[in-house]
């Protein structure tokens, strides 16, 4: 069964850890700097990802699922969505749709009072 975080965003913070913000209005991108971050993206396919740090990323094009290593259980997003996913996390990126993105990586001693 997948999980959906489509009905409630704030739902979402048990999916492996992954938050998905469904369109979030150009105010909050704003205040997040967005377009100051570095751009990333992939073609279709399925990737290997560990991650060293917590990712936040905002989709401008694609839909991926992300499985976590050992699970059939998925969380969805694609163009348009904000996610936030935890430091730690092992899944597979399963790229139905190209992936064009801004992202940014937390340091260990982030700054962010959120």
């Amino acid at each position: 069964m997948a999980a959906d975080a489509s009905s409630d965003p704030a739902s979402s913070s048990d999916n492996m850890g992954i938050t998905v913000e469904r369109n979030p209005s150009e105010s909050r991108l704003s205040e997040l700097n967005i377009k100051c971050w570095p751009k990333w993206g992939c073609p279709a396919g399925k990737y290997q990802i560990k991650y060293d740090a917590e990712e936040t990323c905002y989709l401008l094009r694609g839909k991926v699922r992300v499985y976590p290593k050992g699970s059939s259980d998925f969380v969805e997003f694609g163009a348009g969505d904000l996610v936030t996913i935890p430091k730690a996390l092992s899944c597979t990126w399963d790229v139905s749709v190209a992936v064009d993105k801004y992202y940014k990586f937390e340091s260990s001693s982030s700054s962010s009072s959120s």
